[in-house]
């Protein structure tokens, strides 16, 4: 894949790590009105093209954009597996940035008559989808598999947060990561948006040729309906959440056969799909 950087781009990889946060001051609001500093988490305009068809604009936080390319155009459906995506072009700068995709003819063909627009948000993952049958989509079942060990959820918690970098000194991000089968991270990616999060897990997950049925992923935000999707999408065995899921995300998970696991602070871990 190529990464082409315009001449006052001075980022030369648009999938490096996100930048440290910025630091802004505001005013404490007691008696002597303090001014203090903190950092807070950036966040850019993205928007996206597949051969030369505009199709979504979002906000993400900036770093791992080909992850996040990668993982968004699998997710969303719009193509079917990643080789379909043939080149990924990226410029910007520290506010806007806009991603030239290139794919193959049967996705772009595909891509044109779900005449999909999608206008995406840090806080809704549906935003934008036009037909009821875009929200509630067939998906292919994965094969059923046994989820994690009990034991790898001791102290997980704990190792979810010394991986957050960039949360750690900011907030305001969501985390999506992956465990092997003992509980190990082995990657984790972060954004103000928990699908932004998670596409960018999908695209690094297919970079580091990581199978993704030889572990589980881990998402530090409630489960929406729209990550089991994206999940099921990119044949995840197992989702494990660190807020509880809605009813409806249970039963989309039960029905596609995906492990959905929620962790919560002081209680087991507790196993929603398959159904107990």
């Amino acid at each position: 894949m190529r990464c082409i950087t315009q001449s006052y781009i001075e980022l030369p990889d648009f999938n490096q790590a996100p930048p440290q946060p910025n630091t802004m001051s505001y005013r404490e609001l007691t008696g002597d009105n303090t001014v203090v500093e903190a950092p807070l988490a950036n966040e850019s305009v993205l928007a996206i093209s597949y051969n030369g068809i505009n199709q979504a604009v979002m906000m993400v936080t900036p770093g791992h954009m080909e992850d996040f390319v990668r993982g968004f155009s699998l997710s969303t459906g719009i193509v079917k597996r990643f080789s379909e995506i043939r080149d990924i072009e990226i410029a910007g700068n520290g506010e806007s940035y806009f991603a030239k995709v290139e794919i193959s003819n049967r996705a772009f063909w595909d891509m044109k008559t779900q005449r999909r627009n999608l206008a995406g948000t840090t806080g809704c993952g549906l935003c934008g989808v036009e037909a009821l049958e875009q929200a509630l989509p067939d998906l292919v079942p994965l094969p059923s598999s046994l989820p994690p060990n009990p034991l790898v959820f001791r102290g997980l918690r704990g190792r979810i947060a010394e991986h957050q970098k960039v949360a750690r000194i900011s907030g305001s991000l969501h985390a999506a990561l992956f465990a092997n089968s003992k509980g190990e991270i082995t990657l984790c990616r972060e954004d103000i948006g928990r699908h932004n999060a998670l596409d960018k897990l999908i695209g690094a997950m297919a970079m580091n040729e990581i199978n993704p049925k030889s572990g589980f992923s881990i998402m530090t935000s409630r489960c929406s309906l729209e990550l089991v999707h994206k999940a099921v999408r990119a044949e995840i065995a197992t989702l494990v959440c660190l807020s509880a899921p809605t009813s409806l995300t249970v039963e989309w998970a039960r029905r596609n056969r995906l492990n959905l696991i929620h962790l919560p602070i002081s209680s087991p871990p507790r196993l929603y799909s398959p159904a107990p």
